[in-house]
């Protein structure tokens, strides 16, 4: 299996001095950083609570730029959200590795749950191809 040269995992630390840094940061209250990362456990077990007793061992992980693009641009429009940072890896993974990370900035708590909840599902469910290998 030929393999895509990984790309490098960004710092969180760098993206939240940047974010702070920005001068949309006067504004925000509050940052929340998400990391997804490949686990063993198959998403049908998880999520299903069908077991066929098998482990997954990694993942091939592929996305759409343009329908990311779009996503973020949606949740740039959300109510009180100023800052919106995402990351994505691509290829095959190991059980472990990164699959993405998504920084939010915003007003308030509330808001900045909705935006991470909603840019995640978002790119989840119409991003990115997931095909665990087991």
């Amino acid at each position: 299996m030929n393999e895509i040269t990984k790309k490098s995992t960004p710092s969180v630390d760098e993206w939240l001095k940047e974010a702070k840094n920005d001068s949309a940061a006067l504004q925000e209250g509050m940052y929340l950083v998400h990391n997804g990362t490949v686990r063993q456990t198959p998403k049908a077990k998880v999520r299903q609570g069908l077991d066929d007793g098998s482990s997954v061992t990694g993942m091939e992980f592929f996305y759409d730029a343009l329908k990311v693009d779009v996503a973020i641009a949606e949740t740039k429009k959300m109510d009180g959200i100023f800052h919106v940072r995402v990351w994505l890896n691509e290829g095959y993974l190991k059980v472990g590795e990164d699959i993405m990370y998504v920084l939010i900035g915003g007003d308030i708590r509330p808001h900045v749950i909705d935006a991470l909840q909603f840019l995640v599902e978002t790119i989840k469910t119409t991003c990115v191809t997931e095909i665990e290998k087991k």
